[in-house]
């Protein structure tokens, strides 16, 4: 019953099924937007045929002939989506968003009508609830089981008219979540910040060479573009002498989505808010998060703000100490300032240097971005037994040029696992911050299929023929989302059912993966000077792990005031929402924000959670999976052969990789560790007081 048979008479080269080595890979070359609403229609169109002959298939249900089948459907319509992923992420054009708004509501509606397929539905329950469930194996359970939720908790129950406004609601939310994307896009584009060259005062040579890159790009050579992304804020708010420009740089971020006109999203927020109770509802349950966390590890919103809150106490306290460190500095250069939130960065930096002798910029020198990758690669291998070979520029097609690919292989039997795409540099059009994605995952119903993974970052690219320096910050989240990649190409699942994730626990991986930067192997061979190619120097990075924890209570704080807003957001009646600005300052008050900080992502840029329902009611996963990383980084150091010991390497493969979500997320992480994860590690490991 695959689509594949059809795929040959598709004119529509986003349909088309992929062709050429490596098990087929995207044709970029072809793929151009004149074709995409056709292609989405078409492939529509051509998924709901299949889910009709599944639904009306005059056979009892089984899971060969229902939810194996279910399993094979919608190849074509996933291929587009491939193409759609770049356009909205990577490579974003008023034309692409266009489309996007236009197709939102066709694309909702085509969900809808697969989620309320009574027929269906009524064929996935009768094997969920049949004599058959006993004989399948566990993973086939698990994906009968995961089937079975997906309908059920995405309106599958309701009838008539409660299933006709669930349809509405989530069309409707479509365009709100496309709608709130975009106008952040377009203020991270039109709010650009120009320099002169005797505003430059304290930026780093490289920060000052990429910057005036970025200025020429836009038509305003000799002068010098901030951006309005974490690439380009971060490093001039810690860097920049000139107070004023510090606090310009820092409104135009933080103002995101917040300054009046057509792209402002406080009244968004407020509908999303409103749709996704009212939504919940319909099902039965008292509000949204309690609805979202009921599949996930913390299981209840009470649980994920009981740790939360746990860690933010000793985070503010943290705060009151960092600042009071910073404003003793101040006062005593003479600055007559009191520290302010475009302060915070400049003086922690100062404060570092001092306490520490550690200059961010003498730290740069060692974090070269190949080189960073190749350290990536080695632990990859070592772990994993994966191997990488770039191709040749032109073998495999990209979406842009500064797109690069490698092949991975199985370091000891050859065999082709997958390809890695990087696109490392931030642009114009590309969404601000890092991710991972995948075009193709691991399965094997009918023949097993490789990986194509992808890792995204914004790294501001330097003048031709230099090499980009990182910070050690940006270095850590260059390997967390490698460790997103490593997830995809481990897998060994056979249903694609089984490559999803549970939110709170997928980010675990990927964050454990970070505690290798520092590692012997890797700062010997690959964190070497730019200029002298020297090894990181054993005295600097004993003070990179003295200073660990330093500011602490800043990257504890700002996260976690994200994380409980979004908490809060999703557990309070939408009616004493009407104005999301109000109701943050109000809440960051109760739960006794300090006026030096703010939120990481503020409401109205808030991406994770309104431009899409992924993070929703569920950005408190990190922390979640921060307890997991702090625990399992723990079982390594207390290993023999420390982080690269076989034995605890291998259990991380088979147990907390390879099996993606056919497992338990819980039982998964006992089998690796012999035992639930203990919440002491964490704050162990942030330098926070451990209470018994």
């Amino acid at each position: 019953m695959s689509a594949e048979t059809d795929v040959a008479s598709f004119d529509n080269p986003l349909l088309s099924e992929w062709t050429g080595d490596y098990g087929g890979t995207p044709n970029f070359d072809t793929a151009s937007l004149d074709d995409l609403r056709d292609a989405l229609r078409e492939g529509m169109a051509l998924n709901l045929a299949e889910i009709d002959a599944i639904a009306s298939n005059p056979e009892p249900a089984t899971f060969e002939n229902t939810i194996l089948e279910l399993e094979r459907a919608g190849d074509p319509l996933g291929r587009v989506f491939s193409y759609w992923g770049i356009w909205a992420s990577n490579m974003s054009t008023p034309e692409f968003r266009e489309i996007q708004r236009e197709m939102s509501a066709e694309l909702s509606a085509f969900s809808s009508q697969i989620t309320q397929n009574e027929a269906l539905f009524a064929r996935v329950r009768a094997v969920h609830d049949g004599a058959e469930m006993e004989s399948l194996t566990p993973a086939q359970q698990r994906v009968v089981q995961l089937t079975y939720d997906g309908f059920a908790r995405n309106g599958a129950t309701l009838e008539g008219e409660a299933a006709e406004r669930y349809a509405a609601i989530n069309a409707r939310l479509s365009e709100l979540h496309t709608d709130f994307a975009n106008n952040v896009l377009n203020d991270e584009g039109d709010y650009v910040t120009y320099l002169s060259e005797d505003q430059l005062s304290g930026l780093p040579a490289d920060f000052v060479s990429a910057s005036a890159a970025a200025a020429a790009e836009r038509g305003r050579e000799g002068e010098y573009a901030i951006t309005n992304t974490r690439s380009s804020m971060d490093p001039f708010l810690t860097f920049s002498d000139e107070r004023d420009l510090r606090e310009q740089v820092w409104n135009n971020y933080y103002s995101r989505g917040d300054n009046g006109g057509e792209f402002d999203n406080n009244a968004i927020i407020t509908e999303i808010l409103q749709l996704r109770d009212e939504r919940v509802g319909l099902l039965g349950y008292d509000n949204y998060a309690s609805w979202r966390l009921e599949n996930r590890m913390a299981g209840t919103p009470e649980r994920a703000m009981e740790l939360m809150e746990g860690v933010w106490t000793a985070a503010v306290a943290r705060i009151e100490e960092e600042v009071a460190d910073m404003q003793a500095l101040a006062d005593a250069n003479g600055d007559d300032i009191t520290i302010q939130p475009w302060d915070y960065r400049y003086y922690a930096e100062q404060v570092r240097s001092a306490r520490y002798d550690l200059d961010s910029e003498e730290v740069k020198q060692y974090l070269q971005l190949d080189n960073l990758r190749e350290g990536m690669f080695y632990v990859a291998g070592e772990l994993f037994g994966f191997e990488f070979r770039e191709l040749p520029e032109g073998e495999v097609s990209v979406w842009h040029p500064t797109v690069r690919v490698w092949e991975v292989t199985d370091r000891e039997s050859g065999e082709n696992v997958g390809l890695w795409y990087l696109d490392p540099f931030a642009r114009q059009g590309k969404r601000s911050g890092a991710w991972a994605n995948s075009f193709r995952s691991h399965t094997t119903i009918d023949g097993e299929t490789n990986v194509l993974a992808t890792n995204n970052s914004n790294f501001v690219a330097g003048a031709p023929g230099e090499p980009v320096l990182v910070s050690f910050d940006d270095a850590t989240t260059f390997f967390h989302e490698f460790g997103h990649a490593l997830h995809y190409l481990s897998s060994n699942v056979d249903y694609p059912t089984l490559n999803g994730g549970v939110r709170d626990y997928t980010e675990f991986q990927s964050q454990l993966l970070e505690r290798w930067v520092l590692t012997d192997p890797v700062v010997n061979n690959y964190l070497t000077h730019v200029e002298t190619g020297e090894p990181m120097p054993q005295a600097l990075i004993d003070r990179i792990r003295a200073a660990a924890n330093f500011n602490q209570g800043f990257s504890t704080g700002e996260y976690l005031a994200s994380a409980l807003m979004d908490m809060v957001y999703h557990t309070t009646d939408p009616a004493e929402i009407t104005d999301p600005d109000t109701f943050e300052r109000e809440t960051l008050e109760r739960l006794g924000m300090p006026n030096e900080i703010v939120m990481r992502h503020r409401s109205p840029h808030f991406g994770h959670i309104f431009s899409g329902e992924g993070y929703s009611a569920g950005y408190y996963g990190y922390m979640w999976a921060d307890v997991l990383t702090a625990d399992a980084a723990e079982a390594f150091q207390e290993a023999p052969g420390g982080f690269y010991d076989d034995e605890v390497a291998s259990r991380l493969v088979e147990y907390l990789f390879a099996p993606r979500n056919s497992i338990d997320p819980a039982e998964a992480y006992r089998l690796f560790r012999g035992r639930d994860a203990d919440v002491s590690a964490l704050m162990r490991d942030r330098g926070f007081p451990v209470t018994e």
